[in-house]
């Protein structure tokens, strides 16, 4: 929610104007947000009888009637509009249809609207938010571990435009944001890897103590789900607890100075200078996490290299990634890839290669903006030299995306048929859940938690590698 606070002066050529807006929003840690004795969320709708929500299929599948149940017991009318997740739908068109859902549901000017989803969710509906009448409210209820430690503390909105990533976009507040961290539960595991880098990131360059926790305690975070799996001990909940609670922290005291990005070194970019383009380069994408990962890695190696990181934090670092399961290297992550990269990131960056790279001890950082293609190409080699040392040759595990980072299962089976448009009418409807672990289907909990993979849909319609590589040749700026 906002207040502002301007003044208007005569100027000899006419008139001055200072403004300033006041953002204020909330965070509360809710778990079980869905449960009929928790009336945190409806009560936000009490004053409205209704509730219009955005969210994605996949969690429509698994939480939809629970979503109804809980709004029917509190009496408040549940309006729906379901959306496809992926690079592919973060579209224009997409933010449209959500427009058309509001227009249709007869929004009020203040009414917030309730988007419940992952990161790609919560950009789009944003978005959506900020341009309808400039200005609508909404809530947010994010749902893997990126949007719960990352997308959920930025105000950032977008959708993508031609071949540039999150090139239209706005800063719009949410009213409030939910975490509830059992959504855990049914996400993935490769999801929950794939999260787990962006704690790296911001706690090797902001806080030691975090650090420190998942360098204890790496592996059995990610098989439990963070503390969510069933029959998980206490002690290690509250682990996976103060880590989540603590990095949402740290993001937030290093992200609210500089809600609107005015100022370009952002300590929470560390992962972020050549991985936007690197992560489509592959056939098939690699997911985020892993794209950074790489980044990150070599980042480290670079600081390394200049003295800056010790031999000692480098090791512990890179080990980290690797028993994660992260990607610390690819094959297409090359000299080329690095000159294209930093010509790219430096537009973004106003001229400037700000780079954040962790130095010693950890959880500090520098930016580098001095580090030419040369030297660029020598830490590259260093760092593939170091590769083989580790397991896969610094490769990730389940690096690249599937049905559970895109929503493209529907598209994968369009790409078998001619009547496109049938297809989606009979597939669009689908109630599978397929794209995310069915909570009714219990995991084994912690016995067996390190045994358990992705449940995504696996590809099996030809033109796999097509449909996601055409969907998502977007340059990551």
């Amino acid at each position: 929610m906002s207040e502002m606070k301007a003044s208007v002066k005569p100027t000899a050529q006419g008139f001055s104007v200072c403004g300033y807006e006041k953002i204020e929003y909330g965070f509360e840690f809710l778990d079980g947000i869905f449960e009929l004795d928790n009336p945190q969320l409806a009560e936000c709708y009490h004053p409205w009888k209704r509730c219009m929500a955005v969210m994605d299929f996949n969690i429509f599948n698994i939480y939809g009637e629970q979503l109804q149940r809980y709004f029917d017991h509190h009496r408040i009318a549940l309006q729906i509009h379901k959306t496809m997740i992926g690079e592919k739908a973060k579209t224009i068109d997409t933010m449209l249809g959500i427009v058309g859902s509001l227009t249709d549901f007869g929004i009020y000017r203040k009414e917030p609207i309730l988007v419940i989803g992952g990161g790609l969710v919560t950009d789009v509906a944003g978005f959506a938010c900020a341009a309808y009448r400039r200005n609508t409210n909404y809530i947010r209820i994010p749902t893997t571990v990126i949007g719960l430690i990352d997308a959920s503390v930025s105000i950032k909105v977008a959708v993508n435009y031609g071949n540039y990533k999150n090139r239209l976009g706005a800063y719009h507040a949410p009213m409030q944001t939910f975490l509830d961290f059992t959504f855990l539960r049914t996400l993935p595991v490769a999801q929950i890897r794939n999260g787990f880098a962006e704690l790296i990131k911001i706690s090797s360059c902001a806080d030691i103590e975090t650090f420190n926790l998942l360098d204890a305690h790496c592996e059995d975070l990610i098989a439990t789900s963070f503390g969510r799996a069933d029959d998980v001990p206490d002690d290690l909940r509250k682990v996976a607890d103060d880590i989540c609670r603590k990095s949402i922290h740290e993001m937030l005291k290093l992200e609210t100075p500089n809600l609107h990005e005015i100022m370009l070194d952002r300590v929470i970019a560390y992962g972020h200078t050549w991985s936007p383009l690197h992560e489509l380069v592959p056939e098939t994408p690699l997911r985020h996490g892993h794209a950074i990962s790489i980044d990150m890695a070599y980042s480290a190696t670079l600081s390394h290299m200049r003295g800056l990181l010790s031999a000692e934090d480098h090791a512990r670092l890179l080990s980290l990634f690797s028993r994660a399961g992260l990607s610390m290297d690819h094959s297409q992550f090359d000299g080329p890839l690095l000159e294209k990269a930093t010509a790219a990131i430096l537009r973004t960056r106003d001229g400037k290669l700000r780079a954040a790279v962790p130095i010693s001890p950890i959880g500090t950082c520098v930016f580098l903006n001095d580090v030419t293609h040369n030297e660029m190409c020598r830490a590259l080699d260093l760092h593939k030299s170091l590769m083989s040392d580790y397991p896969r040759d610094g490769e990730g595990i389940d690096a690249y995306v599937d049905a559970s980072d895109t929503g493209y299962t529907i598209q994968a089976a369009m790409t078998k048929g001619n009547d496109t448009c049938n297809n989606f009418a009979v597939d669009e409807n689908r109630n599978d859940g397929s794209n995310r672990r069915d909570i009714s289907k219990k995991s084994g909990g912690y016995s067996d938690g390190m045994s358990r993979i992705s449940s995504g849909l696996k590809d099996k319609a030809n033109g796999w590698n097509d449909a996601i590589r055409g969907a998502l040749t977007l340059e990551g700026l």
